[in-house]
């Protein structure tokens, strides 16, 4: 047994000198992902900032519609394009989508008429079709900001009010669920397409075939590539955490070890996949279609771009049977919402039953050349 043990050790070291000593390996498994993170964190960044881009045409010379531009330029809500001076340019720029909509202050914005005590005015927004959506919710911005005005002049009592009450938790944001995917496409990345590409590499050039004419055995072999794969996977994994958390300032907020333990888990489940398909390919014109096949499945209905919750009810039941979204589930459980491996015992079902048939398949499939 012990020298069973020390030739699965013997081919760790060996697949993972191979490993970073492969250039192109290296930027797929962990500069590839790491490109991911930067396009989408930066996406997801500041997507609970509401903003419009605007065009702000002041036809009004009242000291009140002056100081009402200055505090709308100011604002975080309100981006001004200062490209557009006249309402021509306001069209030219909304109709190439460069700017939502067009708000105008008329002549008498802002003016005191004869009987009134207060200046008065109605600003009016000018929107494309296609923009509905965001004149809708800027009118609605601006009536809740001129209402505030409108308090300050004309202060009234409201019979009818309402309070608000901040719970002591704090919900996911738009980027936990994008990195809990983008974790499961570096996954796929490397329990896959690693062995994809590099089992019909090592047939072809007959490697293989001279290892199964020594006492090595296929459970020795696969043992072998599980722990490189899964050393691998944490130093990878472990790259996209630091930057995610120093960048992007995620909060881990789980138990790191029972964290690694189930990325360790997850690995090995899609790692089977892999094995699978390269043990049974004899060249890369087999592998290439039959692991597109599985993994865009995966990719685009585990979560892994998108949270699924976004999808119709009857597709949520279908790909929460796929192998990589309980994965995808359980380290945004345990990462962003501090749940215990004893607490995500459905995820731990699903993967098990999934590892048992991955792995009897790939043992079953694999061909030594």
């Amino acid at each position: 047994m012990n020298k069973q043990l020390y030739t699965v050790g013997t081919f760790v070291r060996i697949n993972t000198k191979r490993f970073f000593r492969d250039k192109l390996a290296l930027f797929f498994s962990i500069g590839f992902p790491v490109i991911f993170l930067f396009v989408f964190g930066s996406l997801n960044s500041g997507s609970s900032n509401v903003s419009f881009r605007v065009a702000l045409l002041n036809n009004s010379s009242s000291a009140f519609a002056k100081n009402f531009v200055d505090t709308t330029k100011k604002s975080n809500i309100f981006k001004i394009n200062d490209n557009a001076s006249t309402q021509d340019q306001a069209n030219d720029l909304m109709s190439k989508s460069q700017i939502d909509a067009t708000i105008v202050l008329p002549k008498d914005f802002g003016t005191i008429k004869p009987g009134d005590k207060v200046p008065t005015g109605q600003a009016q927004i000018i929107y494309t079709q296609n923009n509905a959506q965001s004149g809708a919710a800027l009118q609605s911005v601006l009536e809740t900001e001129f209402k505030s005005i409108n308090q300050k002049l004309i202060p009234t009592e409201t019979p009818f009010t309402v309070t608000s009450q901040q719970l002591n938790t704090k919900s996911l944001s738009s980027f936990d669920y994008t990195f809990a995917g983008l974790l499961g496409f570096s996954i796929i990345g490397m329990g896959i397409f690693g062995p994809v590409n590099v089992f019909p590499e090592l047939k072809k050039m007959g490697i293989l075939r001279r290892l199964s004419t020594t006492p090595l055995k296929v459970w020795q072999y696969f043992l072998s590539t599980m722990i490189g794969q899964a050393i691998i996977g944490l130093i990878a994994l472990s790259v996209m955490f630091a930057i995610a958390i120093l960048v992007f300032n995620l909060k881990i907020v789980g138990n790191p070890i029972e964290l690694a333990l189930f990325l360790v888990l997850g690995i090995i489940t899609i790692l089977g996949i892999g094995l699978a398909l390269g043990g049974w390919a004899k060249n890369e014109r087999q592998a290439a279609p039959l692991s597109n096949i599985i993994v865009f499945p995966m990719m685009f209905l585990s979560g892994t771009f998108f949270p699924r919750f976004l999808m119709p009810e009857w597709l949520q039941n279908v790909s929460g049977l796929l192998p990589l979204t309980p994965i995808i589930d359980g380290i945004r459980m345990i990462a962003t919402e501090g749940k215990h491996l004893w607490e995500i015992g459905p995820q731990l079902g699903l993967i098990g039953i999934w590892i048992i048939i991955i792995y009897v398949i790939a043992f079953r499939v694999f061909r030594w050349e």
